[in-house]
């Protein structure tokens, strides 16, 4: 079977491991995941960043149009209003929230308008939320280079 035949494959792409070691961060700040940069919004741009994508529902807050008027707003790609706030940035729902988040994406059409992006070159998807490793960015860029089973032992 040709790869782009099918969508989802259950092999497991392994985020590249930054410098310091850690899994999610690298010296200049921005997270990567499925060859994506990966930031809060309100980090100031970087030559790095390629083509920016804000992956919220809402305008992140004290931001104006100006601040991001390089980015490309994706809101659709965002989970839905109602999971959005059952999760509440909980990381104990951190499991059940990306779980329930790719079972959204999985039927979302605006993951493929964010793919055709990717394939036109660097992309950073940036984001509002304070945590940094419990939000949507991070679960959708796990969720775009084929991470789709949460760890169980995250699952508490």
């Amino acid at each position: 079977m040709h790869p782009a035949s099918h969508s989802h494959s259950s092999k497991r792409v392994a985020p590249e491991t930054p410098p310091d070691g850690s899994p999610h961060s690298n010296r200049e700040g921005a997270k990567r995941r499925s060859g994506v940069r990966i930031k809060r919004a309100y980090e100031p741009r970087d030559p790095r960043d390629g083509r920016r994508v804000l992956v919220d529902r809402l305008w992140p807050r004290g931001l104006s149009k100006q601040d991001l008027e390089d980015a490309v707003w994706i809101r659709d790609v965002a989970p839905s209003a109602s999971l959005r706030k059952w999760f509440g940035h909980k990381p104990e729902r951190w499991a059940a929230f990306r779980r329930r988040y790719f079972a959204e994406l999985r039927l979302n059409p605006a993951v493929k308008t964010l793919q055709e992006i990717i394939a036109e070159g660097p992309v950073t998807l940036i984001y509002g939320a304070r945590d940094e490793i419990h939000n949507q960015a991070v679960a959708l860029g796990e969720y775009l280079g084929g991470d789709t089973e949460p760890a169980e032992e995250v699952d508490r």
